[in-house]
């Protein structure tokens, strides 16, 4: 009979039945769930590349072999590099998003039910490749901020190309019942329809890069703003955060998008257009600035502003911690593809980490899941002891 935890690393493994082993057949001596798993477990505990996670695995090897198969023992380093140089990955993320959803929370209600997905990108700034030519590699990612856990990424070699890697990001995975919010490089018509086509809403960041369209709304949200919409229905929510002394005041104002704004029939779904406006103090002077958006979303104040405000999760809690946690930015993976998978790794194992209940910093997580395979086994099946 299986004990708990080799149920649970059995459990684990069939979320990999089914990803396609890019490996010759000649000459395999490892099966590819235990790479992943070790590789996995290995991030977890602080491990940063193939030789890391080699080593890892050979200190772990007694507890390693009560849970996987190991048929030709601990694989090497060599291993671990060709695997996550081989895997395609959009098919090494889609293997995962299973097992995230069985432990991840459901949404926290703010967004009215919704889950709430922002979508940004990351450089990962030491991954240039100057000897070939390549910039910087960035990294797309799908944060589900209510739930703490990353839903997919895409790998552009060029910021610029945010504009191509989003809808691709979005085909893999699912916006069904979400708000999808999107910064303006993302502001795009097939953005939008692709959202709404999946059975989504979206708040997209409007900019100069709209022209007449960025012009006509701002004008709009401007002129109604100065007279506190006296003559135009709206929502509105007002929030003030105090800290180090001083005192922000955030106002968020949604109104229907009028018939004759500008390309209105060419967004699919653009239902209302709104303003978030930042009042602040800068040596004693009053500033304000203000920021406008897009949205599919029926007027209601309270939701359109948790859509914006939870936005900025994705820098100040996912790439944020990559970069404190996980030192992404140092990373001098030139690999495209292994750079690509490993960046996966540290998005999957800080969800895994942050569905654990614990109170301990995700640095100190990590620390413990290096001192004890007991708590790096709560981290994997989300239980705590």
């Amino acid at each position: 009979m299986l004990t708990i935890g080799e149920r649970d690393a059995v459990n684990i493994l069939r979320f990999f039945d089914d990803l396609p082993d890019p490996r010759s057949k000649v000459n395999r001596l490892h099966r590819l769930g235990d790479v992943i798993v070790i590789a996995v477990c290995a991030v977890i505990a602080t491990a940063d590349g193939p030789t890391a996670i080699a080593s890892w695995a050979k200190l772990n090897e007694a507890w390693l072999r009560k849970h996987l198969s190991l048929p030709n023992g601990i694989p090497g380093k060599d291993t671990f590099r060709r695997v996550l140089g081989l895997l395609t990955p959009a098919a090494f993320q889609q293997c995962f998003q299973q097992w995230l959803e069985s432990l991840s929370v459901p949404a926290d209600g703010e967004s009215g039910g919704k889950t709430h997905i922002a979508i940004d990108g990351k450089a990962m700034r030491r991954s240039h490749d100057r000897k070939n030519g390549l910039g910087a590699m960035h990294i797309v990612s799908a944060w589900a901020s209510d739930r703490g856990i990353t839903l997919g990424q895409v790998a552009t070699e060029e910021k610029s190309n945010e504009i191509t890697a989003i809808p691709q990001l979005l085909d893999l995975i699912h916006v069904e019942d979400a708000i999808v919010t999107i910064d303006a490089a993302g502001c795009q018509k097939n953005i939008a329809a692709q959202i709404v086509n999946g059975k989504g809403d979206y708040i997209l960041a409007l900019k100069g890069n709209q022209g007449k369209l960025f012009d006509e709304v701002r004008f709009l949200l401007d002129c109604h703003m100065r007279d506190d919409f006296a003559d135009c229905p709206v929502s509105r929510y007002i929030e003030a955060e105090e800290g180090h002394g001083r005192v922000e005041e955030r106002l968020y104002y949604q109104m229907t998008a009028p018939d004759y704004l500008h390309g209105r029939s060419e967004w699919k779904g653009l239902k209302t257009i709104g303003a978030a406006v930042r009042i602040y103090y800068e040596n004693g002077v009053r500033k304000t600035d203000t920021r406008y958006f897009l949205s599919s979303l029926r007027r209601n104040g309270k939701q359109f502003a948790n859509g914006v405000r939870n936005h900025w999760t994705i820098e100040n809690t996912l790439h944020w911690s990559l970069d404190m946690t996980y030192r992404e930015d140092e990373s001098r993976v030139r690999n495209r593809t292994f750079a690509n998978n490993l960046s996966w790794l540290r998005r999957l194992s800080l969800s895994l980490i942050k569905q654990h209940p614990g109170k301990q910093s995700n640095i100190m997580k990590r620390r413990m899941a290096g001192w004890s395979v007991d708590f790096l086994m709560q981290i994997l099946t989300g239980k705590s002891s």
